[in-house]
């Protein structure tokens, strides 16, 4: 059965309509793109005891991004390793694989979700998944370059186009399936009604005569719930967040659409070209950097190019990755406080959504664009741009936070969008730039390897944005409590001052509630915790710049023999 899904098995006809071929990898793409909505699934994750509020015996949002993080890596490794697979078996084995870890790797994830075993959920979303990312990511790439040599930007931006766009559509289904699946937890009454006392930094009610674990939520934080609910003390343990259900659900909807769009994968015969178009002359290319040549997959991994264009992809990759990884925590933590009555949960949600439109939509837009520009010209746009747009971010939240006005909340929504479009940018074009400087035969396993630098990428930005954003919030916290008169301190949370790193660790602790009892005409610190970050993004991108700069044609010496080279060596 395995062998009927071999390339040689799905060669297609003459007169084949090659536009066929765009539905099935923008489907997969599609699919294996909610990933970039993670984020979504954050907020659940962090309240899974608590679901009103996070708990004690909660995860932590720096132990649960990295979950991304681990699909992503899995993601560039599965690609590296199956590049060279690819190009043997072709793309539909491949990508009845994929459907079959994506899909599996869901409803893994969903049991260690509803048996509280984070372990299950970074083997099941992080590796398994991580493998069906990998693999749904190169299996339409390279055969979409041979079924338009003409358009190799444009053929590319299709494909990875849905990638982008997964998030827009898995957003608003990932948000109403969590609605659908979620249970509100015990309410016992409101704080001052209810004996609250603290127990190694975990807050405690009695219930039927003995202690249990409690959550305070206030109304800030319920307003994020899915339905009405009074601000007070809930019964950790006893809701649902609707995390594994979305799973399960999501596994099964994922597998049947990709393995419908595998079985409609085709490729061309060797040597196909479409009708009516030649190749361009060897001095249009040049000028272009196009080579007529192919450099095999291997040796291409002995060429200062490879690595050059890793550095590019990397670092580009780096720093947008970190930021779509916690981009409605972002959103909420820098205006949420300062600007509460516009950016609220749903204006949060929405903000993911288009980050996933302008993420597609730049896809298309700057892999079609290169193919006029050049592909060395529109990396120069990106980081160029770039730079100057990570800048701004810092300065933004530092605007707002002295001056609360919608204006700063558009400077950012409008920085970070055109951030966006140049991160999906990268992914589209880096395909078509391979293309043009090893060659077309052995792109596909050549784009598959130089992914490892997404794996890499995708360690370096959570990383980067989680360390120092929790080196700028312990020491905001601090800074605040430092500040609160010490009885009123001991009165709010049960506990002295000298307990603080306890309470903190326990989430007790926290900016919202010191800035509850904070003296009058404190700032909020909270806008500014990413401005660290921001800062070491664009001094990336300066690295990222550089490399391009030095990207040149491949030595003569790395090119495969053609047929009459062969021929010459032989008369």
């Amino acid at each position: 059965m395995f062998d009927r899904l071999k390339k040689e098995h799905i060669v297609a006809e003459d007169g084949f309509n090659r536009w066929k071929v765009p539905p099935a990898s923008i489907a997969i793409h599609l699919c294996i793109g909610s990933v970039y909505a993670w984020s979504i699934f954050n907020p659940p994750l962090v309240k899974q005891f608590g679901v009103v509020a996070a708990s004690a015996s909660d995860w932590s949002l720096s132990s649960v991004v990295w979950i991304f993080s681990v699909a992503i890596v899995f993601l560039g490794l599965s690609a590296a390793f199956a590049g060279k697979w690819l190009e043997e078996v072709g793309p539909r084995m491949v990508g009845v694989v994929a459907a079959l870890c994506w899909g599996g790797g869901f409803i893994v994830g969903g049991l260690g979700i509803m048996t509280h075993q984070l372990w299950l959920v970074y083997l099941g979303y992080g590796v398994i998944g991580g493998c069906g990312l990998g693999l749904g990511y190169v299996s339409p790439v390279s055969t979409l370059i041979r079924w338009f040599p003409d358009r190799r930007g444009m053929a590319t931006g299709m494909a990875i186009m849905g990638f982008g766009g997964g998030a827009m559509i898995a957003t608003p289904i990932k948000e109403t399936l969590l609605g659908l699946f979620y249970k509100a937890p015990q309410f016992l009454g409101a704080e001052g009604a209810v004996n609250l006392v603290t127990e190694g930094g975990k807050r405690m009610a009695e219930v039927n005569g003995q202690l249990v674990e409690v959550v305070v939520a206030s109304a800030k934080q319920l307003a994020s719930a899915p339905v009405p609910l009074q601000e007070g003390v809930y019964v950790a343990g006893t809701g649902n967040t609707g995390a594994a259900g979305t799973f399960f659900t999501l596994g099964i909807v994922y597998f049947i659409v990709m393995m419908i769009a595998a079985f409609s994968y085709r490729v061309p015969r060797e040597g196909w070209l479409p009708a009516g178009w030649t190749p361009p002359t060897a001095d249009a290319a040049s000028r272009k950097m196009i080579t007529h040549n192919h450099v095999h997959i291997d040796q291409a991994l002995k060429t200062p190019q490879f690595y050059l264009l890793w550095i590019v992809l990397c670092f580009n990759v780096t720093a947008g990755i970190g930021v779509i990884g916690v981009a409605k925590t972002m959103m909420t933590e820098i205006f949420g406080t300062t600007l509460p009555l516009i950016v609220n949960s749903a204006f949060a949600a929405t903000y993911v959504f288009m980050i996933s439109v302008f993420n597609m939509v730049g896809r298309f837009f700057w892999a079609s664009a290169s193919d006029y520009i050049g592909r060395k010209n529109t990396y120069y746009c990106f980081f160029i741009l770039g730079i100057i747009l990570y800048l701004s971010i810092p300065f933004a939240a530092q605007q707002v936070s002295v001056n609360p006005a919608v204006t700063w909340l558009v400077m950012f929504y409008a920085a970070t969008m055109i951030i966006f479009t140049m991160y999906g940018g990268g992914f589209a074009t880096i395909p078509a730039y391979l293309a043009d400087i090893f060659g077309t035969k052995y792109v596909g396993g050549i784009h598959g390897r130089l992914l490892t630098a997404w794996s890499t990428a995708g360690v370096l930005g959570p990383l980067a944005i989680t360390q120092l954003r929790n080196a700028s919030l312990h020491n905001s916290i601090k800074d605040l409590a430092a500040k609160v008169d010490p009885a009123v301190f001991a009165e709010k949370f049960g506990a002295g001052v000298e307990q603080l790193d306890q309470l903190v660790a326990a989430k007790t602790v926290t900016i919202a509630r010191l800035m509850e009892i904070a003296p009058q005409g404190t700032v909020d610190p909270t806008p500014s915790l990413y401005n660290t970050t921001m800062y070491a993004m664009a001094g990336l991108l300066v690295f990222a710049l550089v490399s391009n700069f030095f990207v040149r044609p491949v030595d003569e010496k790395h090119h495969m023999e053609t047929n009459v080279d062969a021929a010459a060596a032989k008369a």
